[in-house]
Parts: C-alpha cells; structure tokens; sequence
C-alpha cells in the first residue's frame, strides 16, 4: 500500500467552550472525511466531551461516516434551539459585518442577571435543555460497552477542585453534564453523592490519563479558547472575559508543560545513560504531540458568543474548523507517527526561563 494510503491512528483532547465547540465539530468532520485518521482515545471536556460521546455513539453504530452524520444532527439540533435567538443579533451581523456581541444591550444584561441571581434562584426545578439534546444523540448504554474508541470525560468536584475523569464504562449523561455544567446557569451535578461543575475549570481537557491508557502515540489537540489576548481589557465585560479566558486555559498550559518537564528530563538522563522506568514515562518518551487551532478567525468572536445557539453562528465555527483541519492535514499528516508539530522542550523552557 502507498504511504499515501496508510492509516494513521492518533489520540484527540477536546477543549470545552461553549457553542464554539462547533469548530470543533468541523475539524472531526474533516479529520472523519480524510478516511485515513483512526481515532485510539478522546479526552473531552464540557463541549469537548459532548463531540467526543456524539463522534463515539456515531462510530459505534456505523463507522466513521455515521459518526460524520451523527456529529451534524447534533449541531443541526443545537442550531434549532438556538432560532429563537437574541434580539438585534442579524441585525448587529448585517450593520457591522462581524459576530461581536458585547455590543448588545440585551445579551449583557443576561450576563450581569447571571451574576446576581444564582440558577437555584432562577431555575428552581434544574431544567437543563442539553439533557434532552444529550438524551436523543448519545446512547450512554452502548457506549459503556464499547471499547474501539476510549473516551475520557472530565469534571470537577466541587468540593475539592479536583478533576474527575469519567471513562467507558462510567459514562451517562450525567457524567457528561457535569462535564459542561458552568456554575452560574447550572445546579451542580450529583454523581455518586458527589457535586460536579464544569470540568474545564480543572482539566480542559485532561491528557496524562489519555497519553497513559491509549494506544496512539499522536495526541492532537484541538483548541479553541485564545491562549494570548492583544491590547489589555479595559471594559468590565472584556476583563471577566479574559479572566475565564485564562482560567480555562491554566490547567491545559500545566499539564502541558508537566509533559514537556518529563520529556526534558528522560532526554537529559537518557544522555547521561540513566533510563526511567514506567508506563507514563514509556509514553511521554515517545510521544507526538500536534494541535489545531484558528486563532485568527476566532478573533472576530466574542467570549459571550460561546452562550449563542445561532445556526448561522455554527455554521460559520464549523467551517472555519473544516478549514483549519484541512490545512493541517496537507501539511501535517505525512508527521503523524514520525514527529511532533508543536514542540513541547521549546515552550517549557520558554516558560521556565520567563521569555
């Protein structure tokens, strides 16, 4: 078979965000079209973990084009409880031509009423639409099953701040709530007389267990929350913006650079003839690591568009993910098992060394 033609197999982690979980949707709809990416392990948080169980339901049924078909009928879905929409946004979209919405009065004044009203005020009976949504597109009973593609959902307690990673067999829908549950517009999610919140607040997504149990040795993440902001927020809305900007990107970037601390340190101790024994270690070792992401185009999208269900907003996300993917596939899939794309010792020690 021509090399053009081998199968690749690699690991995703799934950042959460919100509805710009669509641009994510968009690069598992080109990776899935590719034909040539197997997929070993998804680790996946609050949106993250949404596409990771739709993608996983899908493929268990029928391979990776229904897991492509199963993908669309849910953000089809989502789209469709979004129609009724915020009042002035076409508009705002016709007259100045980009999807900010900071600038609508109404869309903030939801946001400040979330800030004073906690949802146990505001929502007494804990009615939660994606329950529904989650219900009819993810089928929790097979998928605790099935063991061709390891998930892995991330959610944090409550009470200790710690992540708690759902795998196969602990999967429902609760596990996957909890994943996306955001404190102000949810109650807490009680699994095992625990409460959970989402779970970007501790892993967003979670690597080492995805790194350690699955087999690839590619893990490619896919990011869609900014990691660098130009200019300095000077508005309340754009400070609290980049406030959870930062806080959903600050385990991500620790885990990383614990990953890129252990590669420097088995590349330094296998120079001096020391060698590390361990599984973690093994994998570390070996690992590529790979990230899309579309930084640029994601400029032109508020933080508080991750609370719209706009279809003409998805839309718009999956394409630009379809796009960011086909881009790294042309350039990036002849790497895939032979070297990493995003390179781990440099960004460690640009951290360490405060550059």
């Amino acid at each position: 078979m021509s090399s053009n033609h081998v199968c690749k197999s690699v690991d995703l982690a799934l950042q959460g965000g919100g509805s710009h979980g669509a641009f994510t949707w968009g690069v598992l709809d080109r990776l899935l079209e590719h034909g040539r990416v197997e997929i070993g392990g998804i680790s996946g948080t609050s949106a993250g973990a949404m596409n990771a169980v739709v993608l996983a339901t899908g493929w268990a049924k029928g391979g990776r084009q229904e897991a492509r078909d199963a993908l669309r009928a849910f953000w089809n879905d989502v789209g469709r409880s979004g129609e009724s929409g915020i009042p002035g946004v076409n508009a705002a979209q016709l007259i100045f031509g980009h999807w900010g919405l900071s600038f609508i009065p109404w869309y903030r004044m939801l946001d400040t009423f979330s800030r004073l009203f906690s949802p146990y005020q505001t929502n007494p009976f804990n009615i939660n639409p994606l329950r529904t949504l989650l219900e009819r597109h993810a089928d929790f009973e097979r998928l605790r099953r099935f063991d061709e593609i390891k998930l892995f959902v991330t959610a944090t307690n409550v009470s200790t701040g710690d992540p708690r990673v759902f795998r196969n067999p602990e999967l429902s829908c609760d596990a996957v709530l909890a994943s996306a549950c955001l404190p102000l517009l949810f109650h807490a999610v009680e699994i095992d007389g625990k409460a959970y919140w989402d779970g970007g607040y501790s892993a967003n997504p979670s690597l080492l267990p995805l790194i350690k149990e699955s087999p690839p040795g590619d893990l490619l993440l896919i990011q869609i929350n900014p990691v660098e902001s130009p200019g300095i927020p000077r508005m309340a809305h754009e400070i609290i913006d980049r406030i959870n900007e930062v806080s959903f990107n600050s385990s991500l970037r620790q885990e990383l650079q614990t990953v890129a601390l252990i590669k420097r340190l088995l590349i330094e101790e296998e120079s001096a003839g020391h060698h590390y024994q361990g599984e973690l270690f093994r994998k570390i070792d070996s690992l590529h690591l790979h990230r899309i992401a579309a930084n640029k185009e994601m400029d032109d999208f508020d933080a508080i568009t991750r609370l719209s269900t706009r279809m003409t907003l998805i839309e718009r996300l999956h394409d630009i993910g379809y796009q960011a993917a086909d881009r790294w596939l042309n350039e990036h899939f002849v790497d895939l098992g032979k070297r990493s794309t995003m390179d781990l010792v440099d960004a460690c020690r640009n951290s360490i060394e405060g550059k």
